[in-house]
């Protein structure tokens, strides 16, 4: 079409709608005439205008109704394909969500991100987070999702499948995952400098379900425990070796999902942490009163307390270390310098006025599980030590997030028990071939009350003693 037929059908439109506005105000005017004739003029004119006025409040009425029922409806939308409905409950309430953990690998070329991005909203499912691990033929995308409680984790493993996720690892999350990973970075590095016990914990809290094992220096029988292990460390698909700051090796292994190289560079970055900063310890001390008045001090213990360990060994009985190591008395001198170790667990060590070291309480890190352990010097027992210990521990492992705790000792230790039904939680019991093993859940564990504070000391009345049990065994590995 040209400008000028363009122009001449313009001007043809805006003629014609002169013309239909002229008539429409010349009907109108006549209407009006003959109404106001009708009105003034003939019998019902009143009546008539009361039926009209009636009939314009109904219709502004029924425009108000009708304006405010639709007034909140969302636009249409025209995107060419039917939508999925969007999840809801009975009487259009918000449906429940759960939140899950996905990691899928992804081919790396442009799109591949937007169809798997696609396929999640085909099925109503929110993307929280998202962090990449880019790969040598691929891409690993770990995605923190809100999906409807409804949905099976099949489904949505079939939703990515069919976008193009392969390895595709699924599991539930909690609110703790709603962390973006740089703030977790930061946390878990803040917790490893402050103690040297807290880089197993961290390590499984960053990669997750894992079996972390750390192997001493030194030699057994001519022949060196550890492998050596070089400075950037060694990643394989389902392993992890770095060398441990104290000596050793740490290793760490995950059989269900492979490590990948940021996660490597993530935990390498960790153990330089705390190899830079050497052993740390928290520095605090509690003075705590006996029943009979002698106040006695419950710190952290560490490799430094190997001496005041052994020469408490040398005063206890051979009864007493047997309970407690479950074995021969040069057992003993064996397993101490591995239980002081803060990469086993933690060690809370129990000095009287002048010093001397008289109990020692162990909390060790077991897989998914944590093993507590006590041993209290013969001339000390049954004097609520060992019951102050055990809470302690068990506190400490609710703190760590540990689901459940449990203590390996034999059947006659009936203070144990005693000390282990103190906690004032269910506990479970296993008994084979004289061997007792009691497991507790330590989230219901009540925090420790604090008479009075000086000097960063705590301070505790003499009411806070129970009866202790004398010692308890441990599972070493």
């Amino acid at each position: 079409m040209t400008d000028a037929t363009s122009a001449k059908s313009s001007r043809r439109h805006h003629w014609r709608r002169d013309l239909v506005e002229l008539a429409a105000l010349f009907t109108a005017v006549s209407v009006a005439d003959a109404i106001a004739n009708t009105i003034a003029h003939g019998p019902s004119g009143p009546v008539l205008l009361c039926c009209a006025a009636v009939a314009l409040i109904a219709t502004a009425a029924f425009h108000t109704w009708w304006s405010r029922r639709h007034e909140h409806a969302p636009p249409p939308t025209d995107t060419g394909a039917a939508a999925p409905a969007a999840p809801a409950g009975p009487e259009g309430e918000p449906q429940e969500t759960a939140l899950w953990r996905m990691r899928t690998t992804v081919r790396d070329e442009p799109g591949s991100l937007a169809a798997l991005c696609a396929a999640l909203a085909g099925h109503r499912v929110d993307i929280l987070s998202l962090q990449t691990h880019p790969l040598s033929d691929g891409t690993v995308d770990e995605f923190l999702l809100r999906a409807p409680a409804p949905l099976p984790a099949k489904e949505l493993t079939r939703a990515v499948a069919s976008a193009g996720g392969a390895h595709t690892w699924l599991e539930r999350a909690d609110a703790h995952d709603l962390v973006d990973a740089p703030t977790r970075m930061l946390g878990l590095a803040t917790r490893t400098a402050l103690d040297s016990a807290e880089l197993p914990l961290a390590l499984r809290q960053l990669l997750g379900r894992c079996t972390i094992r750390s192997v001493p220096a030194g030699t057994r029988n001519g022949r060196p425990e550890a492998e050596p292990v070089p400075d950037e460390g060694i990643l394989e698909e389902h392993t992890m070796t770095f060398r441990d700051p104290s000596g050793g090796s740490v290793t760490i292994e995950r059989p269900h999902l492979p490590f990948t190289p940021t996660e490597f560079a993530r935990v390498r970055a960790l153990v330089e942490l705390d190899a830079r900063l050497g052993h740390r310890v928290p520095p605090r001390r509690d003075v705590l009163t006996l029943p009979e008045g002698n106040p006695i001090t419950v710190r952290r213990a560490d490799p430094a307390d190997l001496t005041a360990a052994r020469e408490m060994h040398d005063r206890c009985s051979s009864r007493t270390l047997a309970m407690r190591y479950h074995g021969p008395v040069a057992d003993a001198e064996r397993y101490v310098e591995h239980l002081l170790s803060p990469r086993f667990g933690r060690t809370l060590a129990v000095e009287t006025a002048s010093g001397r070291l008289v109990a020692l309480g162990h909390l060790l890190w077991d897989g998914e599980e944590t093993e507590v352990a006590l041993l209290v010097e013969d001339a000390w027992q049954r004097r609520g030590i060992g019951s102050e210990l055990l809470r302690r521990l068990v506190a400490m492992a609710a703190e760590a997030g540990c689901g459940s705790v449990y203590a390996i000792t034999h059947a006659s230790n009936t203070g144990m028990v005693a000390a282990m039904r103190g906690l004032g939680l269910p506990l479970d019991y296993q008994i084979e071939e004289g061997t007792l093993v009691i497991s507790a859940r330590p989230s219901g564990v009540p925090a420790r009350r604090t008479d009075s504070v000086r000097t960063g000391t705590v301070r505790q009345g003499p009411g806070r003693t129970a009866d202790a049990a004398p010692d308890t065994g441990t599972r070493t590995t």
